[in-house]
C-alpha cells in the first residue's frame, strides 16, 4: 500500500481511536493512548508493504481493539498509572466502544474537551486539529500560520493544562456549551480551508480535509444540542466550496481563478444541499460570520458566468463580515471585488489600509491582487514588481505556476 494511502487512513480513523480510547482509560493517559495509535498505523505501514488486507478499516479497528487490551494491561502492571482504569471497561464493553454512535459520541467529547475555556484559545485549535483530526506538527503550523516550535510547545501546555484542571471528557451543557462551540466551529472552519486551499508545497486541494472537516460538522448537527443555525451556515459554507474543488485545477494540474475554472464541473447536489442548510441557518434573529461566508459562496453559484457575478452584493455581504469580523484578509479581498467593478479608486484606499506582513503565509495574496491593480491601472513597470514579490513569497507550487504564467505574458507586452 502507497504512502499516501495509509495518511489517508491515519487521517481518516486516527481521531477516532484516540477518542474511543480515551473515552477508557481517561484523559491523564493520553500521551500513551496517541502514541498506541500512532504504534498501530506504522505497524499498518510495515504490514501492508507486501499485501494490503481486503478489509483495511476493519484490519485497523481491530488492531486498535487489541491496543486497548494491551494499554490496559500495561498500565495495571503501573502503580502510578492504575487511577479508576477499570470503571470504563467495566461499565462498556470494549466492542461495543467501536459500534459508530459510540464513536460518534466519543468524538464530540473529545472536541468539546480540547474547546474547554481552561485551555489557552490558541492551544484549544491545536490540540483539536491534532487530537480530533490527526494532523502533524507542520499542518498544524501551516493551517495556524505560526512555527512549527510553537505548535509543539502548545501541545504540551494544552495537555499539563488538561492534567492541571482535570478536565471531564463530556459534552458540555447549559451556558458552557455557547463558548465551546464557537471554538469547535473555528477548528473545523481551519481544517476545511486547509483542505480547500492547503499551504502545503507540492498540493493545492486536498479533499480528505475537507471531508474530514464535514463529517465533524454533521456530527455536531446530529447531536440535539449542538443543532444551532450557526452550524448549519457552516455547513452550507462548505458544500458551497466543496461544489467547486474539481474546477479549481485543470487536466495538467494548472491552477484556474475564478474566472476561467469550467463551471460544468461544480457539483450541483452539493449545492443543492448547502441550500437546504442555508434555509435551516436563516432561522434565527442573529447571523454569524458563516451566514455572511455562506452568502458570498452562494452568490458565486448564483452566476451563470463569471461575467454574470453581482459583484455589488458580494461587496455588500463582505462589508456586513467585516463589521462582525475585521480582519485583514476581508479588507484584501474587497480591494479584489473593487477591481472586478473597475472601482480602481476604491480598491486603492482598500490597499492603503493593508499591511502584507498581517496576512503571514498568504501575504504573497496581497502583492498577487496588487499587481492586478498595477496591470489593470496601465503601470506594467508596478505590475510585475508586485507579481514578482508574489512568486517570490508563494509556498504552493501550483499557485506559483500560475503566478509565473501570468508574469510571462505580462513580460511579452513590455
Amino acid at each position: 500500500m502507497e504512502h499516501k494511502d495509509i495518511d489517508h487512513l491515519f487521517r481518516h480513523h486516527s481521531g477516532k481511536m484516540v477518542s474511543v480510547l480515551t473515552r477508557i482509560f481517561g484523559l491523564a493517559h493520553l500521551d500513551i493512548i496517541e502514541d498506541a495509535v500512532q504504534d498501530t498505523f506504522l505497524k499498518a505501514s510495515v504490514s501492508w508493504r507486501k499485501q494490503q488486507p481486503d478489509y483495511p478499516e476493519a484490519w485497523l479497528t481491530k488492531a486498535a481493539k487489541n491496543r486497548v487490551l494491551d494499554i490496559f494491561r500495561t498500565l495495571k502492571t503501573q502503580q502510578k498509572h492504575i487511577g479508576q482504569l477499570s470503571t470504563g471497561t467495566d461499565a462498556i464493553a470494549i466492542n461495543e466502544l467501536f459500534l459508530d454512535k459510540e464513536i460518534e459520541d466519543a468524538q464530540l467529547r473529545m472536541i468539546f474537551t480540547a474547546c474547554h475555556p481552561k485551555l489557552d484559545p490558541r492551544d484549544r485549535i491545536s490540540f483539536s486539529l491534532k487530537t480530533v483530526s490527526g494532523f502533524s506538527t507542520k499542518e498544524i503550523a501551516s493551517a495556524l500560520l505560526t512555527k512549527d516550535e510553537t505548535i509543539k510547545k502548545r501541545l504540551m501546555r494544552a495537555r499539563k493544562s488538561i492534567q492541571k484542571a482535570d478536565l471531564k471528557f463530556s459534552i458540555p451543557q447549559g451556558k458552557a456549551l455557547k463558548e465551546r462551540l464557537e471554538t469547535v466551529m473555528e477548528v473545523l472552519y481551519l481544517i476545511f480551508n486547509e483542505g480547500f486551499h492547503s499551504n502545503k508545497k507540492e498540493q493545492l486541494i486536498r479533499e480528505d480535509l475537507c471531508g474530514e472537516a464535514m463529517r465533524l460538522c454533521q456530527l455536531l448537527l446530529k447531536h440535539e444540542t449542538t443543532r444551532q443555525p450557526k452550524v448549519y451556515a457552516l455547513f452550507a459554507l462548505m458544500c458551497f466550496h466543496s461544489a467547486r474543488l474539481a474546477s479549481k485545477t485543470n487536466i495538467n494540474n494548472e491552477v484556474l481563478d475564478l474566472k476561467h475554472q469550467d463551471r460544468t464541473q461544480w457539483h450541483f447536489p452539493l449545492v443543492q444541499l448547502g441550500n437546504t442548510m442555508m434555509n435551516k441557518a436563516v432561522d434565527t434573529e442573529e447571523f454569524s460570520s458563516y451566514h455572511y461566508e455562506a452568502a458570498i459562496a452562494a452568490e458565486h453559484l448564483k452566476a451563470h458566468s463569471f461575467e454574470d457575478t453581482d459583484w455589488d452584493k458580494i461587496l455588500q455581504w463582505y462589508l456586513s463580515l467585516y463589521e462582525l469580523q475585521p480582519m485583514p484578509s476581508h479588507v484584501l479581498t474587497m480591494a479584489v471585488i473593487c477591481l472586478q467593478n473597475n472601482d480602481y479608486k476604491s480598491a486603492e484606499s482598500y490597499f492603503k489600509k493593508l499591511d502584507p506582513d498581517t496576512l503571514e503565509q498568504r501575504k504573497y495574496l496581497y502583492y498577487g491582487a496588487k499587481a492586478d491593480y498595477y496591470k489593470a491601472t496601465n503601470n506594467l513597470k508596478s505590475a510585475l514588481e508586485h507579481i514578482g514579490k508574489a512568486i517570490n513569497y508563494v509556498n504552493n507550487d501550483l499557485e506559483k505556476q500560475y503566478l509565473l504564467k501570468k508574469q510571462a505574458a505580462w513580460l511579452k507586452e513590455t
